[in-house]
């Protein structure tokens, strides 16, 4: 069987608004009462900037910040104003304006692009922070980021500047991309609460709905059991940004949210550091089903170089080159063998000495559940002289 294109959109979730004219009656005069009253603490200039955006400035990218402080505060000016105030404090102490510009502390080289990085975008454009502290589960390495008080606080800089440049990638406009989505590992996390404690409450002050979704990967049971607990206490919209799941389905609940191309290789993508992204196809295995994917019309001397991943793999996986000559022979090039769960992306290539069609089959047969999985190539001619 041929493979079928799989038509994966983000699962339902609506945003709010940011548009003036869609807001209630109720919340048009609790922005404009905002606006009005943060003029009158700023009239001497200069005027205040969050984010890159002058809130004086009457302007479609100063509503959607306003809009952020309100919603935080289920639009009571008084509170909302209190925030947003006790904000722009903390960043001229803090001197957050300048982070997302400034060069990062070469002492934490380290933890770039392990502990927390921006990686690609979602299906809906959204910029993707991913946040793994499973480094910190070591004592050494602990104690060298975070064993006294001067550590903690270099370390939550640089953790406010990664943020920083994140949200550069936004357009803070009414139609635009207003909000990140924060993928958090729970796999090996330490069980010091100190560093988690001062990030959640440093976000929570100072940087209101700017996360459209919270994923929770890697979730081991006593947390999903804590969170059965006080779930009853959230709100259903907070409830509706949170999204958990148990390791070993890691890669199928990304897939609903991201395109395998755009997800690291670790979590089940076919994302690789330092590699350019090249859109891939996806497709289903159903439960007991084999896919052959056949890429057609390979030249002689040309090379064929080819990432697939299914999530949650267990599955049978095998490659052949099928010469287009019939008196010539299907090569086995990779021989017929078991993916395990746990591996991450396969990347292969092959040359061929005539020319044919190279097989790649994923072959479900012995599993009632069904696969999402994905795949690409690139095939380059043999250079003519």
């Amino acid at each position: 069987m041929e493979a079928a294109t799989l038509g994966l959109g983000p699962p339902s979730f609506e945003e709010d608004t940011y548009i003036v004219s869609n807001l209630s009656s109720s919340e048009k005069k609790a922005l404009q009462e905002i606006k009005a009253k943060l003029a009158g603490l700023f009239k001497i200039p200069p005027p205040p900037f969050i984010w890159g955006v002058d809130l004086l400035s009457g302007s479609d990218r100063a509503d959607v910040v306003l809009l952020k402080f309100l919603r935080a505060r289920d639009f009571k000016v008084g509170d909302s104003l209190l925030m947003l105030r006790n904000c722009l404090a903390w960043r001229q102490e803090f001197k957050a304006d300048g982070l997302a510009y400034e060069e990062e502390d070469p002492s934490l080289a380290e933890l770039e692009g392990v502990v927390t990085y921006m990686h690609a975008r979602d299906r809906c454009g959204r910029p993707v922070c991913y946040n793994a502290y499973a480094a910190f589960k070591d004592p050494e390495t602990y104690d060298r980021f975070l064993g006294d008080d001067e550590k903690l606080n270099k370390f939550l800089r640089w953790r406010v500047q990664v943020l920083e440049k994140g949200i550069r990638l936004l357009d803070l406009k009414p139609c635009g991309v207003n909000s990140i989505i924060q993928i958090t590992d729970l796999k090996d996390m330490p069980k010091k609460r100190q560093l988690s404690n001062r990030i959640l409450s440093l976000f929570q002050d100072n940087y209101p709905e700017l996360v459209a979704r919270k994923i929770f990967i890697n979730v081991p049971w006593y947390f999903s059991l804590l969170y059965s607990m006080f779930s009853p206490f959230l709100t259903q919209r907070t409830k509706s940004k949170f999204v958990m799941c148990k390791e070993g389905d890691v890669a199928e609940t990304l897939y609903k949210f991201i395109r395998p191309d755009d997800i690291p290789v670790q979590y089940g993508g076919l994302s690789r550091h330092n590699s350019p992204s090249k859109p891939a196809s996806e497709f289903t295995v159903r439960g007991g089903e084999k896919v052959n994917i056949q890429i057609e019309g390979i030249e002689v001397g040309s090379s064929i170089a080819w990432d697939l991943v299914a999530g949650g793999w267990d599955v049978d996986y095998s490659v052949e080159f099928v010469p287009n000559a019939h008196d010539s022979y299907t090569i086995a090039v990779e021989k017929l063998r078991r993916v395990a769960a746990e591996e991450e992306a396969i990347h292969n290539s092959f040359t061929p000495k005539e020319a044919g069609r190279l097989v790649i089959s994923v072959d479900n047969t012995s599993s009632r559940k069904k696969k999402v999985a994905a795949y690409r190539y690139i095939v380059q001619k043999r250079p003519t002289n």
